[in-house]
């Protein structure tokens, strides 16, 4: 019935008003002038750095506001339809309002989603890695799995997804891999997935068909830009070894020794690239993992410090399991964290999971 949509148009349109709240529209278009004000000088770019940063947050504010007005425009063209339908009463045109009601609801809830992404780096690109716990090839066969699903979910997102490293298993699967998603709030949304994930099947590793549990560690951190300067690296600090790759890639990467692998040697920290064919592409690119890790401990290092000034008492996370995958005796992920669980494995090993990610974030948006 068209009467049932006027509920439903008037509860969009008290989300567009908090929308409006929330994205402070009004105060955004202030900052917008004032950018574009800067952006106009003759001298912006003497300074590259300043002129670069000035632009992204230009880009930033632009996005927002066009966003909350595109969205408004669409609410307003879906309530003339639906008061043209009353008016000249046109149930053809239910299936029409139907549809556009759905779609501003799913824009609605996406953004809803993205405001709680109020973390510094949130907007940052991701690097994620997986490794494979103890279980020899199930655990490794299980790491191949959630390589596949977070590739899938990189893509259904529109971000750009490139393996960084990969270690192939002794006889099938994969020990450990390293990937980064590169797009606006990579990080933000990937951050919820940081934790051990266990899995529950019957293995096909196992000639007697019995039930295994496998465990697989994943690591999220956010990528840093080239020219941050919190975190400076001296090239006396590196050491940069190459080595034959032993993964992916074909005969060339097998012949050459473009793999890179460089130890910080302050830290000790050590990041490996193999999956370009030049060392140029390697060494670039465990450069971005190098610097992310080290922002990572930069960041640890001062939680840790304010917690001792509070006397808080840490919680150990690394061995934390966040997520269980059960194939057998029944189907179900359950998210531990948020107790929010599916029974359509498929569905989340096809990289489905923006539901335990939004849950988590639901959950942790005091927390910044």
């Amino acid at each position: 019935m068209l009467s049932d949509w006027k509920k439903e148009l008037e509860t969009l349109e008290m989300s567009l008003a908090d929308l409006r709240v929330s994205l402070d529209v009004a105060k955004r278009r202030d900052k917008i002038s004032a950018l574009e004000t800067e952006f106009h000088r003759p001298d912006l770019w003497d300074d590259p750095v300043n002129a670069q940063k000035i632009m992204q947050e230009l880009s930033l504010h632009q996005g927002k506001v066009k966003t909350y007005e595109e969205l408004k425009q669409e609410l307003e063209e879906t309530s003339t339809l639906w008061q043209l339908a009353v008016e000249e009463d046109d149930v053809s045109l239910e299936p029409d309002i139907e549809q556009g009601i759905e779609a501003l609801k799913q824009r609605f809830e996406a953004l809803e989603l993205e405001l709680l992404l109020s973390g510094p780096y949130d907007r940052n690109n991701a690097i994620l890695t997986l490794h494979a716990g103890a279980g020899g090839t199930e655990a490794q066969d299980w790491v191949q799995m959630l390589y596949r699903l977070y590739i899938r979910w990189g893509e259904r997102h529109g971000y750009k997804v490139e393996t960084l490293d990969f270690l192939h298993g002794e006889e099938a699967g994969i020990k450990s891999a390293t990937l980064s998603f590169s797009g606006e709030n990579a990080y933000g949304y990937a951050k919820s997935e940081k934790g051990v994930h266990r899995l529950v099947r019957i293995s096909p590793f196992d000639a007697s068909g019995r039930r295994h549990t496998s465990f697989a560690s994943v690591d999220v951190i956010p990528e840093v830009a080239e020219d941050n300067d919190e975190i400076p690296i001296d090239a006396e600090d590196l050491r940069i070894d190459t080595y034959r790759s032993g993964g992916a890639g074909g005969q060339h990467v097998n012949k050459t020794d473009s793999a890179i692998r460089i130890t910080h040697l302050p830290t000790g920290i050590v990041v490996q690239c193999q999956s370009e064919r030049s060392q140029t592409q390697n060494k670039a690119a465990a450069m971005r993992v190098l610097q992310a890790k080290l922002l990572e401990l930069k960041r640890k290092e001062q939680e840790a410090e304010i917690s001792e000034i509070r006397g808080e008492q840490q919680e150990i996370a690394w061995g934390s399991q966040i997520r269980s995958y059960v194939f057998h005796p029944y189907s179900l992920v359950k998210d531990h964290r948020t107790n929010v669980e599916t029974g359509n494995v498929s569905a989340v090993m096809d990289g489905e999971i923006d539901a335990f990610i939004a849950a988590f974030l639901q959950k942790t948006k005091t927390v910044h």
